[in-house]
């Protein structure tokens, strides 16, 4: 309280509102001013299509890791594409393996970031694609995303993440995130990118730290920091389920916002002034939303509390956070909301998240791996013995001529090294690691790649007939 009196009460409340709303209401605002009348170029396609390494990165993902990869198969993309599976887990590994596609298995978990610096690592085209194993990647998106690497300053493509969520919750949550992205890209760059859909440049890869909680956001910010521009392309966009629960969705996003704040702190030298063209976006779209704000807003109530005898704006505040916390959490409780309830719901959730993400952090909860059930097959698609789902079979849709080998013929061959050694930058992966007898799993964070076999070897396919 010797705060407010110092300052004054009128003014601490100013200061404390301004801060609350800066990542919701003024931040969108300064971005969506900066890039008024700013309209990123449609690229032409280019003379010479880049070929492309997807990798997926996997995880007890055998129930949907089949459909995933017919889906990847189909994608009707006129230069040459390889795909490369890294599978944690010997079931999801036997449900990927087929012709056409390397199987990188290490049978222990390794954890994202290491996974990824594995499949980046084995593989072998000029631009490699992350994305996830229970992502629909639209027909057209490869494409999409490829055009801008004509441009030599490009050095990753942010895809759209999509949600088929009918009620709206988590859905509204990534229609705002992606116009924040468009209007960020707009004005040179963006650091908004997501595991789902991630386009770039092998050559500019950093190995990633291995106990970093947020790769796909340390893959950027790498990339930033090399000179090179992160752009968002709407139409490169995947689709994905809800989550199961807002149980789940809560230890996402305060695992992720607890990652974001770590990773902010290791490489906290991008916040100063002027330090890259993303700093702004650094403090308005992740460190002010995810931190400073929410803390804001919990001293604005609690100087609230004592003002409602005198004053009815206090009280209003008060009854208007009261009924935006009992619509979060009729949200949470599967409840059906109208429109205007709903958005107070998804604000107020996301404040919660904000303070669990930062309770994580401060605890040295920031985790590179986490407990993860068996993801559960898409509704109607039933997984057979092998991990595939019965209705799309590991060879549907899929022309023979695309591969190397024949359809039937199986594809495990000798052990071997996927890789050659990397050497990670001294001083990466300083931060505290995840306690591994919380998941009962051998799991070392000072080495960023982990042992592995590769099934089948390195195959690169031509464009679709």
């Amino acid at each position: 309280m010797a705060a407010v009196r110092a300052l004054g009460r009128g003014a601490t409340v100013a200061l404390l509102g301004a801060a609350t709303v800066y990542g919701h209401v003024l931040y969108p605002v300064y971005i969506g001013l900066k890039s008024r009348g700013l309209t990123p170029e449609m690229p032409a396609d280019p003379a010479e299509w880049p070929s492309v390494s997807v990798v997926v990165a996997a995880y007890r993902e055998s129930a949907v890791i089949g459909a995933k990869l017919d889906d990847l198969m189909t994608i009707a993309y006129p230069g040459p594409i390889e795909i490369v599976v890294v599978a944690d887990d010997e079931e999801t590994a036997a449900a990927a393996r087929r012709a056409g596609v390397r199987v990188l298995s290490t049978g222990e978990r390794l954890g994202k970031a290491r996974a990824v610096n594995r499949g980046v690592s084995a593989a072998t085209n000029d631009i490699v694609l992350l994305t996830d194993a229970n992502a629909t990647v639209a027909p057209d998106a490869l494409c999409a995303a490829m055009r801008h690497f004509v441009d030599a300053g490009v050095g990753a493509v942010a895809g759209e993440k999509q949600v088929d969520d009918p009620q709206g919750a988590q859905g509204f949550y990534w229609r705002f995130e992606s116009w924040l992205k468009r209007r960020e890209s707009a004005t040179g760059a963006t650091i908004g990118v997501v595991g789902e859909f991630l386009a770039f440049r092998r050559a500019a890869f950093r190995p990633l730290p291995a106990d970093t909680a947020v790769d796909d956001a340390w893959l950027a910010l790498d990339l930033l920091e090399s000179g090179l521009r992160v752009v968002y392309e709407p139409e490169a966009y995947s689709v994905e389920g809800p989550a199961p629960s807002f149980q789940d969705e809560w230890e996402r996003r305060t695992r992720i916002v607890a990652g974001n704040l770590d990773m902010m702190w290791r490489r906290r030298a991008t916040l100063s002034p002027g330090a890259l063209p993303v700093t702004g976006q650094l403090w308005g779209h992740r460190l002010v939303r995810s931190s400073v704000g929410p803390f804001a807003h919990v001293a604005l109530v609690a100087l609230s509390v004592p003002a409602t005898r005198h004053s009815w704006a206090a009280r209003l505040f008060l009854a208007g956070n009261v009924a935006g916390a009992a619509s979060a959490v009729a949200l949470t409780t599967g409840r059906q909301l109208p429109g205007p309830a709903r958005l107070f719901a998804q604000v107020f959730f996301l404040q919660a998240v904000a303070l669990g993400g930062v309770r994580r952090f401060l605890a040295g909860d920031r985790p590179a791996v986490w407990p993860k059930p068996d993801r559960l097959p898409e509704p109607g698609r039933a997984p057979g013995p092998d991990g595939v789902a019965a209705d799309r079979s590991a060879t549907a849709g899929y022309p023979a001529q695309r591969g190397g080998l024949g359809m039937g013929e199986p594809v495990i061959g000798p052990e071997a090294a996927a890789t050659g050694p990397i050497i990670l930058p001294p001083g990466f992966g300083a931060g505290k690691p995840y306690g591994a007898q919380r998941l009962s799993q051998a799991y070392d964070p000072a080495d960023p790649l982990g042992s592995a076999r590769t099934y089948g070897p390195a195959q690169t396919y031509g464009p679709a007939q």
